[in-house]
């Protein structure tokens, strides 16, 4: 590991919250919301920095700062990042400087608290990409729940919005548990291997975890233990019924991070996985079965969807579906393409959500029969949503092809029934997002709510501009995103590979 001369971590952490206590503070909503808006800028530029400090050609966690928290039980404050990590950190801080512009004038009540809520999730939510305790990615995973609570709650759409609130958050309290459990169970385990006492030799550090050896028994626990809690929000079938019910019944802005921050898989790429890695290797056929199942249920759900929230929700679990085929090919492509492709949520999934916001604004729907013709009222919107689809289906040209590309090679490595369903899903996916196109952008305009619709403003236009140049730069130039996690790739396969009997 290698430690930071600079708190730049703790600083990209704790800016955001200061940022939301003295929006929260102010009286003037105008002024709150441009507090809000310079915090998130500022924010994204140390990311940004953050991301430019990082040296991908070494291998370990970089940046690392550490300070005792809970000496008594060995619990640290321990934050770090490796190439696995280190995109997410500015990812995080673009979605959120996007989602802010999107809401900025859509909130018509509780401004203030609104963004500083909004502050608070990316706090949070960088929290968990760059914790290294075990403990204290536990506190910043369980505190993404109340901002997400009360912006579905108090800013949704749909009339069930408080109880679409409340099950996402039963949801994720029920994954927590086996989380916990999971952190208590590796943290005994290391006291009893190294012959020491409980609470004085317990450790909840991920690198000593690492290193520490876990029983047979244990790692099988372990890995499913961790693999539950993950999967509740990544999220995979069965456990996916809250986003299509959030999607419906939340705002667009927030649905548009859910989609986008998979926070569900990145635990099973860093903490599942490398800590249980001989029940990882032993199950991978569970996570090829479960992936490739996700992937086409989603798929055939989506394609029966007349709504274009739900169709997208379904969408998301579909290729949620296909990120967890390419994790379970355990080879460097399905693996950077996994990668690739957790990346591309935070722009391509998310700005296909907030167009559908944009829609919802102006038609009060987003049902097909209440649509059709869009495409000639509105070409501004029309045109960032054929990218945006191009994208998602991985047409040559934007970010989504080198993505799905190496995970199907990945997956055809592996096995040719698993290449054959990521295959499959890629082309039911072009089958639902081409169809649904078809019925809303195209063909006559029948409505007269769509006849007086109003296209793009320029702030929206400007919002959707951004996630469009990176469709089109990681597309044409893929190499950065491949060579920043090159070696934490390998590194990752190498341990699995290793530790296999």
């Amino acid at each position: 590991m290698t430690e930071a001369d600079f708190p730049l971590l703790s600083l990209i952490i704790t800016i955001p919250l200061l940022g939301a206590l003295l929006a929260g503070s102010i009286r003037n909503v105008d002024v709150a919301k441009q507090i809000a808006f310079f915090t998130a800028l500022i924010t994204f530029v140390l990311t940004a920095c953050a991301t430019l400090l990082f040296d991908a050609d070494k291998s370990g966690f970089q940046l690392v700062e550490r300070y005792d928290w809970i000496p008594l039980l060995k619990i640290e404050y321990l934050v770090g990042v490796d190439g696995i990590s280190v995109l997410f950190l500015p990812m995080t801080g673009l979605l959120t400087i996007i989602t802010m512009l999107a809401s900025w004038s859509a909130i018509s009540h509780s401004s203030r608290f609104h963004f500083s809520l909004l502050l608070a999730l990316e706090s949070v939510s960088i929290g968990v990409f760059c914790a290294l305790d075990t403990v204290l990615f536990f506190l910043f995973w369980e505190l993404t729940l109340p901002p997400f609570f009360f912006l579905i709650g108090l800013w949704g759409i749909g009339s069930q919005r408080r109880s679409a609130a409340m099950k996402y958050t039963l949801f994720m309290l029920a994954g927590g548990v086996t989380l916990l459990l999971a952190i208590i169970v590796l943290a005994t385990n290391h006291a009893k291997q190294i012959g020491g006492q409980i609470p004085n030799d317990l450790t909840f550090s991920l690198p000593i975890l690492l290193n520490t050896p876990l029983p047979d028994n244990l790692q099988t626990l372990v890995f499913l233990l961790l693999l539950f809690g993950f999967a509740v929000k990544a999220p995979l079938v069965p456990l996916h019924t809250w986003l299509p019910t959030v999607s419906m019944e939340g705002p667009a802005h927030i649905v548009a991070i859910l989609v986008g921050l998979k926070l569900g898989v990145y635990g099973i790429l860093r903490f599942a996985m490398p800590l249980a890695p001989i029940a990882a290797v032993e199950f991978s056929w569970v996570l090829s079965v479960i992936g490739a199942f996700t992937l086409i249920y989603g798929a055939l759900i989506a394609l029966q969807q007349t709504n274009l929230r739900r169709l997208l929700a379904y969408a998301s679990v579909s290729h949620v579906g296909l990120v967890m085929v390419g994790i379970a090919s355990l080879n460097i492509q399905g693996f950077q393409g996994a990668i690739f492709q957790l990346i591309n949520f935070t722009f391509v999934a998310s700005a296909l959500m907030l167009v559908a916001g944009f829609i919802q604004h102006r038609l009060g729907s987003t049902e097909a029969i209440h649509l059709g013709g869009l495409a000639k009222v509105m070409p501004k919107l029309t045109f960032f949503y054929f990218l945006f689809t191009l994208a998602s289906i991985g047409v040559p040209g934007t970010s989504g092809f080198p993505a799905e590309l190496l995970m199907i090679i990945g997956a055809l490595s592996t096995h040719s029934v698993l290449g054959v369903a990521a295959l499959s899903g890629a082309i039911l996916g072009a089958a639902y997002m081409l169809s649904f196109t078809r019925r809303t952008f195209l063909g006559p305009v029948v409505h007269n709510s769509v006849k007086q619709a109003i296209d793009l403003q320029p702030r929206e236009m400007i919002l959707l501009l951004i996630p469009s140049l990176l469709i089109l730069g990681f597309g044409f130039y893929p190499d950065y995103i491949l060579n920043t996690n090159q070696i934490a790739s390998e590194a990752w396969l190498s341990r699995l590979i290793t530790k296999t009997p």
